[in-house]
């Protein structure tokens, strides 16, 4: 039995398995947020890269991907491999429409965005660390500044990850994120006492809603599929649970042309 998304999230087929779209993102765009049945074990191999490139419409070299760094570094332009590796970073953003952009998680959080009125598209992966410094809001303003792109006309699309009961963290974390957002972390929304002393646990579902609000997103355009990785891993792929030999989920978007 698969696990009940949030509207308009909705379980869809694809030629690997079941997989996540969210309604309100496909008129602008052709995505999906894999769960375990798509084969991505590194950013540069793996035979789902050609099923996922298949699906989407682009040849395989034309999936844009990162090695992933944890940070806010942004790719808008022409993205390939250099000796076989995909250059760093966490943001990618594109308004061409014989691309797909891709990004690969197992636990942290995946976001899809599109423009409705420009067209242009862009993915995020963002951890705790990439959360704390912003870059769900640092897509936003990179949109704006590369594109046009008004946040007003932005739908964004959060996949699943780990979710508020499942997050526990150390005070590092919780310092970081107090002394980088000390405004918002006095509402006292983002983390509550977990169940062992110094411990806490981590909404990172609010958390990335309230960011994309300041940078100007109208939260009845912000969807979250309220999936937790580590609670449904059968489904999904949770580092929290499989550790090292965790697999991982791709969140991928293709302009419609």
């Amino acid at each position: 039995m698969l696990p009940a998304p949030m509207p308009p999230f909705e379980w869809v087929d694809t030629p690997w398995g079941t997989a996540l779209q969210c309604a309100a993102l496909r008129p602008y765009a052709r995505h999906v947020f894999s769960a375990r049945g798509l084969d991505v074990p590194h950013a540069d191999a793996g035979e789902g890269w050609g099923l996922l490139a298949s699906w989407i419409g682009v040849a395989t070299d034309d999936v844009w991907r990162l090695r992933q760094v944890h940070g806010v570094e942004a790719h808008t332009h022409g993205v390939a491999p250099c000796d076989g590796t995909w250059p760093a970073g966490d943001l990618l953003a594109t308004d061409r429409h014989d691309v797909a952009l891709a990004i690969r998680t197992a636990d942290c959080v995946p976001l899809l965005y599109a423009d409705a009125r420009g067209g242009a598209v862009a993915a995020v992966h963002a951890g705790w660390r990439g959360t704390v410094a912003g870059a769900s809001g640092r897509m936003v303003e990179i949109m704006r500044a590369r594109f046009g792109t008004a946040p007003a006309d932005l739908v964004v699309a959060i996949g699943p990850c780990v979710g508020p009961d499942a997050y526990e963290v150390g005070q590092d974390v919780v310092d970081a994120f107090a002394a980088t957002w000390p405004a918002e972390v006095a509402r006292g929304t983002w983390w509550r006492a977990g169940a062992t002393a110094g411990k806490y646990l981590l909404d990172l579902w609010t958390i990335t809603r309230d960011q994309l609000a300041l940078a100007g997103v109208a939260p009845e355009r912000m969807h979250l599929a309220g999936l937790c990785t580590v609670t449904h891993h059968d489904v999904l792929h949770s580092y929290r649970v499989d550790g090292a030999a965790a697999g991982r989920m791709v969140a991928a978007i293709r302009r419609r042309s």
